[in-house]
Parts: structure tokens; C-alpha cells; sequence
């Protein structure tokens, strides 16, 4: 039986810029990295593979896969951290776009450099 997402990709441009931001901003671990292919994070026990999607067409391994536009990634944080983590990305120059309280918890809205809309959700909000 499916229990969950083990990872989850992004379609980026520019590699620097994106390590520069889940690094930097978000202190994601690096766990790989091939200039110009991609860079993937350690995201608690799950993974963020962020791709140049044109370098997965060059590939004969693997099946080659992309997407345009701007996706959507929701990060799982502990009630207890929601708050300190919402002000550290705004010391950080993070612009949070739009908070909701949802019926079973809370989440925030911001973007990453390539436009892909980012969520921070408590916990609980999918429990039944």
C-alpha cells in the first residue's frame, strides 16, 4: 500500500539560484548535486529534487520528464515552530503572500526564485 510522497520535483533555471534559496533560505541539506542537471534536498525524511528540465531530454537511462510553470509544494512544520519560522523567512526577505486558517490548522503561502508556489502547513490540517 502507498504511504506517502517520498519526493517531490521541481522544475527550475538556474541551479545556483535555486540552491542559494533551499539552502540558504529554507536550510534544506544538500544531498546531490550535478552541475547543470540538478540539485536535491533532505526535507525531514522526504526529498525535493529540483531539475533543469532540458537536461533530463539528453538522458537515455532514465525516461525524461519536465513541466512548465509555476507548481505548488506544501512543507510540513510542528505547530510549536510555525510562528518562528514564518518571521525567520521574513527576516530573510521571504515575502509571505497569504495566511489561512484552515478548519483542522494553519498554513502560509510564499515563492521560490523560479515562481513555484511554496506552503507551510501544520500538521494537522489533512487529519480526519
Amino acid at each position: 500500500m502507498i504511504r506517502g510522497i517520498k519526493e517531490t520535483c521541481l522544475y527550475v533555471k538556474d541551479l545556483q539560484r535555486t540552491r542559494a534559496f533551499y539552502e540558504g533560505i529554507l536550510d534544506f541539506e544538500v544531498i546531490a548535486e550535478v552541475q547543470g542537471r540538478h540539485v536535491f534536498f533532505r526535507v525531514g525524511k522526504d526529498v525535493l529534487l529540483c531539475f533543469i528540465a532540458e537536461s533530463t531530454k539528453k538522458e537515455e537511462k532514465l525516461p525524461w520528464h519536465g513541466a512548465q510553470g509555476s507548481m505548488h509544494v506544501a512543507f510540513e512544520v510542528a505547530s510549536e515552530d510555525y510562528e518562528a519560522l514564518k518571521a525567520r523567512l521574513k527576516e530573510r526577505g521571504v515575502k509571505i503572500l497569504q495566511e489561512v486558517q484552515w478548519r483542522k490548522g494553519r498554513s502560509f503561502y510564499f515563492r521560490d526564485p523560479d515562481g513555484h508556489l511554496l506552503e507551510i502547513v501544520e500538521p494537522q490540517i489533512w487529519e480526519k
